[in-house]
């Protein structure tokens, strides 16, 4: 594994865009913790090594003018990032001190990868060969169930789910699930849960003086407090705190304190009018029980991980070398957890995504289509589930257009496209007509390509239809228009939009033969074809192609050119877009190759996506070595952007989104076409 990868923020906690924690920091003890939008969602971990206390994780209060304690970090000597754990490793006192994160991300089990449960588990090993006496230490606050905490008053209570002990905490008086949406949220309603078998467990919710009663006395009575040494005053913030004893001497490693850290969001989405949990609830499963289900099946999980993120690293350096391998494990967890997975009145996978530090919109069409690569990797039927609620939007009255909707809300709320929308009428300015046209064709096409399911496309069949007649009509010169790149502004004669005009057109040509309508498929091929050939001639500009057709001298990534290769369409002139991948690598700056000749900003997703046009693995390990150069030393410590600047290589906006499972495509490119 490459040890020496610096991730920009750490995955910690990844179940959903609300249940998210993250370290913005080198060391896991050098800042609170935080959630992905950069505020506080605290986890504190302690740990008293023969009667000395040590923090490993997390500060005792963001504002280091009221410290609770000057307690020292125990020395961070190890962070290995895998995709689906992340393990730190510190030494001290003459031990071994190991914790590990682990999200089961498992894409081959629809009900783990909705269950809002992930673990930590500590361990420790002397190093001196002596005995050491440990003790641990854990707590939680209340910001993991607020918008804004410092507006808010909380309560907990002990928790207990069949020998399972712990603490729960939640508002005093908590917001109404689902009443409102937006961008820079967090979830204002619920129970946040901190949990764990140890048998000698002991928990409290009290104020935070009970850190200082536990560095002192490694006990968690709060009657001890009146005879501790004088400290500087506490900041009295309720907290939910766990303690339990690791014993270690110089034969083995003690086995691991498991904790379980858990979310009872009650309901997740608002899915078309109807309040609806995460998928793993469909059939009525209470709280309670998937929590006991967590907690009896983490050795098995454990296991499953271990191989899991194993081979997803081999794999990925096969696929890109260590850089992309590294860069893989990072992307994969906020690939995923930057969705919610629910199911719908049929008991069918919706997949909703939310457009994270971009507007907030969920289940956003063009947000989806770069982030599939990852799924289709893993599980097509995720895709499917992305694709579902914006069926079942176009197909509503509401949806006034002869093209695809942007998006089916703002999240939580899937209830209807708030892109465009002003005072209740959706502008045509603001839409992205063949870039959702083109996108929802190839993402059908790849998911049937995929395993071979063609249920879905069958049943919207006639809708791909009227969206191919759009890109017929509109798709090979396409007019002052958005497309996916919205934050470049509108367009006219957009080269590389045209190129997703034809290959979506040639993606329906290919369902349409899959689906047993030969004679349809051929003439949209032909259709196709020839659009692709007059493209060849409008975008040429001698050695690469335009960003514009009118632009001479103006140059693009042309991505969308990956799924002609993929879905083996070969609609496209391989000579040409060889030609502009030599181009492409003299374009490149410190940080990577800029979106196109307007600016040097890039996006990351659509970087690998060029870089998985080409055969030539030394050609893909120098588009690829940048970005992960960029993600190793930008001073923007944030959950992985995908939209930077290659000179400054600093994050401009986006973070935390999906799109960075296109990170995947040249996983995706030798799944498919290599033997």
């Amino acid at each position: 594994m490459n040890s020496t990868f610096r991730p920009p923020a750490v995955p910690l906690v990844t179940v959903d865009p609300f249940f998210s924690i993250w370290s913005f920091s080198d060391t896991l003890a050098g800042d609170v913790t935080r959630h992905w939008t950069g505020r506080p969602h605290s986890l504190l971990g302690l740990v008293r090594i023969d009667g000395q206390t040590y923090r490993f994780m997390g500060l005792e209060t963001e504002d280091r003018s009221r410290p609770v304690g000057e307690l020292p970090a125990l020395e961070q000597t190890g962070l290995a990032v895998r995709a689906t754990q992340t393990t730190y490793t510190f030494a001290g006192a003459g031990i071994r001190l190991e914790a590990s994160f682990m999200a089961p991300l498992l894409p081959d089990d629809l009900e783990l990868v909705s269950r809002p449960v992930n673990y930590l588990a500590v361990s420790a090993a002397s190093t001196d060969g002596k005995p050491h006496r440990i003790e641990l230490y854990l707590d939680i606050t209340g910001d993991l169930c607020a918008d804004n905490p410092g507006t808010a008053a909380f309560k907990g209570e002990l928790a207990s789910f069949d020998g399972l002990r712990g603490v729960g905490l939640q508002q005093l008086s908590p917001g109404t699930p689902l009443a409102k949406s937006g961008d820079n949220q967090r979830i204002d309603w619920g129970t946040a849960y901190l949990l764990t078998s140890s048998p000698d467990a002991k928990a409290l919710v009290a104020s935070d003086q009970v850190r200082l009663v536990f560095s002192q006395t490694g006990s968690l009575d709060l009657s001890l407090a009146e005879q501790l040494r004088p400290r500087p005053r506490a900041t009295e913030n309720l907290v939910g705190a766990v303690s339990c004893l690791l014993e270690t001497g110089p034969a083995a490693a003690a086995d691991p304190a498991v904790f379980l850290l858990a979310y009872d969001d009650i309901v997740s989405i608002d899915y078309f009018g109807r309040p609806t949990p995460a998928y793993c609830f469909r059939d009525g499963a209470s709280f309670a029980e998937i929590i006991v289900m967590a907690r009896d099946a983490y050795p098995q999980l454990k296991a499953r991980c271990d191989a899991f993120d194993e081979k997803l690293w081999a794999d990925c350096e096969r696929s890109g070398g260590a850089a992309y391998a590294s860069l893989a494990s990072l992307a994969y967890r906020q690939a995923i957890a930057a969705h919610k997975l629910i199911a719908d009145e049929d008991g069918q996978a919706v997949f909703l995504s939310k457009e994270c530090f971009s507007n907030g919109c969920i289940g956003t069409v063009d947000v989806s289509y770069p982030s599939i690569p990852l799924f289709l990797v893993y599980q097509p039927e995720l895709v499917r589930g992305m694709m579902r609620p914006i069926f079942r939007f176009a197909a509503s009255d509401a949806w006034p257009y002869d093209f695809a909707p942007h998006d089916v809300g703002q999240y939580p709320k899937a209830t209807g496209q708030v892109y465009g929308l002003r005072a209740g009428e959706l502008f045509l300015d603001k839409q992205m007509p063949v870039e959702e046209c083109g996108n929802m064709l190839i993402m059908m096409a790849a998911a049937c390509r995929a395993d071979g399911d063609l249920t879905l496309a069958r049943r919207h069949l006639e809708q791909l239809g009227r969206w191919a007649e759009y890109l017929r009509q509109y798709g090979q010169d396409p007019g002052e228009q958005l497309c996916t790149d919205d934050f470049a502004g509108h367009l006219a004669h957009n080269a590389n939009l045209a190129v997703k005009a034809i290959v979506g057109l040639g993606a329906y040509a290919w369902l349409l033969e899959q689906c047993g309508r030969p004679s349809e498929a051929a003439s949209t091929r032909r259709e196709a074809l020839a659009m692709a050939r007059t493209w060849q001639q409008m975008a040429d500009d001698g050695d690469h192609t335009r960003l514009t057709f009118d632009g001479e001298g103006t140059w693009s990534m042309k991505y969308n050119l990956l799924f002609d290769r993929l879905l083996e369409l070969n609609l496209f002139d391989k000579l040409s877009v060889d030609q502009d991948l030599r181009f492409w690598l003299g374009q490149q700056n410190r940080y990577g190759l800029p979106l196109d000749s307007r600016a040097t900003y890039t996006k990351a997703d659509w970087l690998v996506w060029c870089a998985a046009l080409s055969d030539d693995p030394a050609q893909v390990r120098r588009l690829i070595q940048p970005l992960w150069r960029f993600y190793h030393e930008s001073g923007s410590r944030v959950p992985m952007t995908d939209w930077y600047d290659t000179v400054s290589g600093r994050a401009i906006h986006f973070r935390n989104r999906t799109v960075m499972g296109g990170l995947f495509a040249l996983l995706l490119k030798d799944r498919w076409l290599r033997p």
